[in-house]
């Protein structure tokens, strides 16, 4: 079995298991994109469940881009304490607005180049945000899927964007999106890094 028959197996299976749909783990509001770009920022090393607590009160307080890119930077840290590298993710969030007041007229952009250009903005963040709010097929790759990926593939590699191509070489540009969240998902429930739960995983007649 070639890795491209493997991925379209892995597929399908995990679409079994966890649907043909793409589940939206962060909340933001619909008429406020920049939510969910900044939710993604802050979900870096930190659960979507934190995230989703602090967001809560977070955009209510700040229900504007506006008002993101005037706070003071030490406010802003206390308000996002609990989701972990506040520091920074404070800073870039704050800088993050006033260049989309700035240059993008409050709007995010489209092109994946673009998007990785803002501050605090990575490949990861930007292909899961091109991909929800604009539909573009985009690959994202987190630490459980760079883990799984490498397990099920052999590939041997740690860098993420070397894990990245190689996924779209050989998965279908309709699954990419799907890809990463389903991948997520066992990585969470079953594949876990620490103490994977082999004896119950739905891929282990394909896993090495």
């Amino acid at each position: 079995m070639t890795n491209k028959e493997k991925a379209k197996k892995v597929i399908s299976i995990l679409k079994k298991r966890y649907g043909k749909e793409i589940p939206l783990y962060l909340n933001y509001h619909k008429n406020k994109p920049y939510e969910f770009l900044f939710a993604v920022m802050m979900s870096a090393q930190c659960t979507d469940k934190r995230v989703n607590i602090v967001t809560k009160d977070l955009y209510k307080k700040y229900d504007t881009l506006h008002k993101f890119a005037n706070v003071k930077q030490k406010e802003l840290e206390i308000d996002i304490h609990s989701v972990g590298f506040y520091h920074n993710k404070a800073k870039n969030i704050i800088e993050c607005a006033k260049t989309l007041i700035t240059d993008y007229k409050g709007k995010i952009p489209k092109v994946f180049d673009d998007l990785v250009k803002l501050p605090g903005v990575g490949r990861k963040t930007a292909s899961v945000v091109i991909s929800r709010l604009y539909g573009i097929p985009a690959m994202a790759v987190d630490t459980h899927v760079a883990r799984i990926s490498n397990i099920l593939f052999n590939l041997n590699t740690k860098d993420v964007r070397v894990i990245e191509e190689y996924l779209k070489e050989i998965i279908d540009k309709k699954y990419w999106e799907l890809w990463n969240t389903h991948i997520i998902a066992i990585g969470r429930e079953i594949c876990v890094a620490r103490k994977p739960k082999c004896d119950i995983c739905p891929l282990y007649s394909l896993c090495k």
